[in-house]
């Protein structure tokens, strides 16, 4: 049940951050300012307790409240990744790494393993989503990869160069969300192991809500929330589509977060990949619906690579599934 919950969950957020990338290009030009405006509305969960009432105590509410705090630093992080570049280029980073680390700290700190068969799923959907994700694999430009890297990292002894600076925090703040993202689904699992589902994340959900309440604390923070809600709100459309969007994105998250609660945080985090698939299908009709808002370029041996990667997504879920 957990895996079709997860799949449906990432087929609602593929649709999401086609939309996120939309509006942070073109309505909100601030990762803290947009992390701030979806964070904000996380107070609204306290709703769900007139439903399922649940009080934690001091233990599993600072945990809660910690979780909640984690995930708001994931979004900074993640949006100002999206922010800086393409998300054919952000998404295959994180998506990538999200499993592994979740793996990891699932295995360290969980106790949590794969059989052999969920293994060589779990390879094959990471592989398929990245394939997917990137515009195109070169298998032949070995040296100019080496040498882009040396760019990036710069010398031993030596400064970044400064046009390869804008590369180097992409790579930053992409591994730094899938760091965050991996240890909030991994904390999460701990917390839904000992705690009622619908309390821990609604308490989880306020920690959030704290932590944009922070937000407000630093000066230069606050004064480009201010700066985005004085423009991008202005025209009551904006703030339908950002409303609209991010209804949906709460509904997947809660259906992310109860997969979790299921089953095997690794399983749930390597189902990205279904996502990938997901945004790819979205892109490809968006772009040749309106060429002038998404662009898909499906040339040079692109459209092979994504149909391999495509039927590797397929062949992961299945041994999933099987």
């Amino acid at each position: 049940m957990y895996l079709l919950l997860a799949v449906f969950a990432y087929f609602i957020n593929a649709g999401v951050y086609v939309a996120d990338k939309f509006l942070l290009s073109k309505k909100i030009h601030s990762s803290i300012a947009y992390a701030f405006y979806v964070g904000i509305w996380s107070v609204f969960n306290l709703a769900l307790l007139w439903f399922w009432p649940w009080s934690p105590n001091a233990r599993e509410l600072t945990l809660d409240l910690l979780a909640g705090f984690l995930f708001l630093v994931t979004l900074v992080f993640w949006y100002k990744a999206l922010h800086q570049s393409e998300a054919s280029r952000v998404v295959p980073i994180v998506g990538a790494l999200v499993p592994i680390f979740s793996f990891i700290l699932s295995f360290v700190f969980l106790g949590e393993t794969l059989n052999q068969q969920q293994f060589l799923a779990f390879i094959i959907l990471i592989c398929g989503g990245v394939l997917i994700s990137i515009k195109q694999t070169k298998l032949y430009i070995y040296q100019r990869v080496i040498n882009r890297i040396k760019e990036i990292i710069g010398d031993i002894i030596g400064e970044v160069p400064a046009g390869a600076r804008p590369t180097s925090r992409l790579i930053v703040n992409s591994v730094a969300a899938a760091v965050f993202f991996a240890s909030y689904y991994v904390l999460m699992k701990y917390i839904y192991t000992y705690q009622p589902f619908v309390g821990s994340f609604v308490y989880s959900r306020l920690g959030s809500f704290a932590g944009v309440l922070l937000m407000l604390f630093v000066p230069e923070w606050r004064r480009l929330i201010v700066e985005q809600q004085q423009g991008a709100w202005r025209r009551p459309k904006n703030m339908f589509y950002f409303l609209t969007i991010r209804l949906l994105a709460a509904a997947a998250f809660i259906m992310i977060n109860y997969a979790i609660s299921l089953g095997n945080v690794a399983i749930v985090s390597a189902l990205q990949g279904v996502q990938y698939l997901f945004l790819f299908l979205i892109i490809l009709i968006v772009s040749a619906r309106f060429p002038k808002v998404l662009h898909e370029q499906l040339g040079g041996g692109v459209f092979l690579q994504k149909l391999i990667g495509t039927v590797m997504v397929c062949l992961g879920l299945y041994l999933f599934i099987s």
